[in-house]
């Protein structure tokens, strides 16, 4: 009794300690949960109508596209700028296919796999003449080929395993293209619901044609508001804001901009570094003109040109180069020259120059063993055969082989970045044989029996040792500039610092506008994302640190200006101010110029007018006056409301002017009125304005971006 009595006075310590231990591993529990959250939100690249997607589910959308890029051009790898068209196109179809595929659901709309089924029967959409399925002698789409190949597809996976990764990557295309096609056909039929809803009618497209077909001539007399100086009208505070509440709907701003201050210094070569270059150069335009084998010379140089030592047309080299190739003789080493538009110093040797066919038609037979000896005595007893008149494709088919003519161009191999010796020997006997000639190449595994049955297109051919070799900078010129930079950014922590002490220093400082989420890299400086990021984390007025970046020849500092937040743009800003005070501006010199023009007796000779005649002005486009340089659609619809001798009611205030006018001439353009034509054409405009109603429904989608973070 005595323990549980001292248990009972101590029962409010009991009650906090076991409180204060249920207390911590709820906030335990509450902390994981809430750092699973955030680096959940750390991997989401972006939202569309409250849905997330994640950075993994879009790499492999971006993953699934570059393959297509790749099969459809044949390249193995992208440059940056075409993987950046990827991600924008994986990006805005994603988006795109979210809102229709919402507002489709809304609808009770979707596509069927009969739809499919029946639209690969047409074989008429575009997207499907970009697959292999197509049928060669009518160019167009089969879907029997289509059903062959999914079938042999599912038997290849099992039956060849090497045939089976080919399969795939066909495979992976065609479900590409299946799932994009049905993508395609539910946008069509949303779309296709505003078709029904746009009528037109006799009586509209008469006017509509009447608009189209009546032209007018007028005597004009202008008032260009750059007449009125500036100086000469008044703008109060009171006119800005009254201007910016009627045109605040044209400020409207749909995603958060930033505008920035930045430095970018541009590391280049020293004269000290040019000089250790051309030096270098002039020791390679002596080796080039001693060496036995200057193709050596050019490879050791680790030029940026390929040397492989086949004859190749001049387009195979660079602009630069080509151009020099007929202004040195064979056998002879040009000066050392530098090429400005690609920043190169650059000397070369011609080796030869020859007439040489640019396509070989030929056949072979290649010949292998178990044994490279085995296969020499093998071709050899062929070349004999084929020499004694045996047939070619005959002795082709014993060997598995067709024996078939193919053609071979230069372009073909020109362009290879290298090239074993048994490839060039094989391409210069294609070039230098006769039609009718038959050799015997040997190989170092084998044998190939070659014959040459064609020739033509005749052109001359080089072979050419380049030493092509970037200008650039010293690591020691590097360091100066790293430091230099280093030692200004240290110094200047504040926007206005770099903005006032930058070109003491010696730099520039330049601005951006409006920088998204949505963009690559900075001011259009490759490798900016760690920059770009800090931009959309950073305070107004911040200074970023200092980026090496660019191809490691750019160091850069960003000051963050100003964040422009969703919503409109206010009349403090600078570039708003601008525009309403354009507006503003132009109404006041409208007011003086109004009053001149309301005393317009004769249009030809009106006082501090300028006076031109305009033909063919119709009401269905504006009339472009040359006078003041500017289309103006006001004038084209008083001139059609206006009878012919008859001069204008009143002055018509226009975009670059006010205008008194007199029409001269009425008549009808040459045309018969077709109210069905007319009537569709009407249709098809009412679409088009219609079109942009994807741009209301991506307002609001709540679209967040951020792909920043991750590319």
């Amino acid at each position: 009794m005595a323990v549980l009595g001292k248990i009972r006075s101590k029962g409010v310590w009991l009650i906090a300690i076991i409180g204060l231990g249920l207390f911590s591993f709820i906030a335990e529990e509450l902390f994981r949960s809430c750092e699973s959250t955030r680096n959940d939100q750390r991997q989401q690249i972006g939202e569309v109508l409250g849905e997330k997607i994640n950075v993994q589910d879009f790499q492999k959308l971006i993953d699934e596209y570059q393959e297509v890029m790749k099969m459809q051009s044949g390249q193995d790898n992208l440059t940056e700028d075409q993987l950046n068209q990827v991600k924008d196109m994986v990006w805005n179809t994603y988006v795109q296919t979210k809102i229709v595929e919402n507002e489709a659901a809304k609808l009770g709309l979707t596509v069927t796999d009969e739809e499919m089924q029946n639209v690969l029967s047409e074989g008429t959409n575009p997207m499907l003449a970009q697959t292999p399925f197509l049928n060669q002698q009518t160019g167009r789409f089969d879907v029997n080929q289509l059903k062959k190949f999914l079938a042999e597809y599912k038997q290849q996976q099992v039956a060849n395993p090497q045939l089976a990764q080919q399969y795939q990557s066909i495979y992976k295309y065609w479900t590409f293209i299946e799932k994009t096609l049905r993508q395609q056909l539910l946008a069509q039929k949303y779309q296709g619901l505003f078709a029904h809803c746009f009528l037109s009618n006799p009586v509209e497209a008469k006017a509509a044609f009447q608009a189209e077909t009546e032209e007018s001539s007028v005597e004009l007399a202008a008032f260009p508001y750059s007449s009125v100086d500036d100086a000469a009208v008044k703008v109060e505070d009171a006119d800005l804001k009254a201007k910016y509440n009627e045109m605040k709907p044209r400020f409207r701003q749909y995603v958060e901009t930033r505008d920035i201050k930045y430095v970018d210094v541009v590391v280049e070569a020293s004269a000290a570094d040019r000089n250790a270059l051309v030096k270098e150069f002039n020791g390679y335009k002596e080796n080039l003109a001693t060496a036995t084998d200057a193709a050596e010379v050019a490879r050791k140089s680790t030029s940026l040109v390929p040397c492989l030592g086949i004859p190749v047309k001049k387009n195979a080299f660079p602009s630069d180069i080509a151009a020099m190739l007929d202004s040195v003789s064979v056998g002879e080493v040009s000066k050392v020259f530098e090429t400005q538009r690609d920043n190169t110093l650059n000397v070369l040797k011609l080796v030869s120059k020859q007439s040489l066919p640019d396509s070989v038609e030929y056949r072979q037979i290649q010949v292998f063993a178990e044994t490279p000896e085995e296969a020499h005595k093998k071709a050899d007893s062929i070349y004999t055969a084929l020499k004694g008149g045996a047939d070619f494709e005959v002795i082709a088919k014993n060997y598995s082989q067709t024996g078939a003519k193919v053609w071979m161009t230069t372009a073909q191999y020109q362009n290879a970045p290298s090239m074993d010796m048994d490839t060039k020997n094989y391409i210069n006997s294609l070039n230098t044989m006769a039609a009718g000639e038959l050799k015997n190449i040997v190989l170092d595994q084998g044998n190939i029996i070659l014959e040459v049955t064609s020739k033509k297109a005749f052109v001359d051919k080089y072979v050419a040792a380049v030493v092509k070799k970037s200008i650039e900078f010293s690591k020691d010129t590097y360091r100066s500039a790293y430091n230099n930079f280093s030692s200004f950014v240290s110094a200047n922590q504040t926007g206005d610092d770099v903005a006032k002490n930058a070109q003491k220093a010696g730099y520039t400082v330049q601005e951006r506008k409006d920088v998204t989420t949505a963009a690559h890299n900075l001011a259009n400086i490759r490798a900016t994302r760690d920059a770009l990021k800090w931009v959309f984390e950073a305070k107004e007025g911040q200074v970023s640190p200092m980026y090496e970046c660019g191809d490691n020849n750019h160091l850069l500092v960003v000051v963050l200006d100003k964040i422009n937040p969703v919503g409109y743009r206010d009349i403090t800003d600078p570039q708003v101010r601008e525009i309403v005070k354009a507006e503003v501006l132009k109404e006041k010199k409208a007011e003086v110029l109004l009053a001149k023009a309301k005393e317009v007796k004769d249009v030809k000779n009106a006082k501090g007018a300028k006076a031109a005649s305009v033909q063919q002005i119709t009401f269905s486009s504006p009339v472009f006056v040359a006078a003041t340089g500017a289309s103006e659609p006001a004038l084209a619809g008083a001139v059609a409301a206006t009878a012919k001798g008859k001069v204008s009611a009143q002055p018509v205030v226009g975009e670059a002017g006010v205008y008194v006018f007199q029409v001269t001439d009425k008549k009808n353009r040459e045309g018969k009125f077709d109210a069905k034509a007319q009537e569709a054409r009407l249709r098809q405009r009412a679409m088009q304005y219609a079109g942009n109603f994807m741009n209301e429904l991506y307002v609001n989608a709540n679209i967040v971006d951020n792909r920043y973070l991750f590319f």
